[in-house]
């Protein structure tokens, strides 16, 4: 797999991952995982082969993102269309073009 978007990473984990609604369960992984991250970052512990990625900040960056993406499906929020509207209100807040702007 060459390059995959947000929106078909989001669907691709709804598919195996949405079956419960244990909101609370989830974002208290979520918070478990931020955790975990900056343990790996304040080592600065980083991917060094393709091969392991097994307590690195790459696999702890994932995790986070895994677990945002299980709360935004439960609350069935498009994350896509969610970072295009947020990034709209911060190019207007901070007096910038926006990133998604060609």
């Amino acid at each position: 797999m060459s390059e995959i978007t947000l929106r078909e990473i989001q669907k691709a984990i709804k598919k195996i991952d949405h079956k419960n609604n244990a909101i609370d369960k989830y974002f208290y992984k979520l918070c478990e995982e931020v955790g975990e991250l900056a343990k790996v970052i304040r080592k600065d512990k980083r991917l060094e082969n393709s091969e392991n990625i097994k307590d690195t900040i790459e696999e702890e960056l994932y995790d986070v993102l895994y677990y945002i993406i299980c709360l935004a499906n439960m609350y069935e929020i498009d994350l896509t269309k969610c970072a295009i509207l947020k990034e709209k209100l911060n190019s207007e807040k901070y007096n910038r073009k926006s990133i998604f702007d060609e």
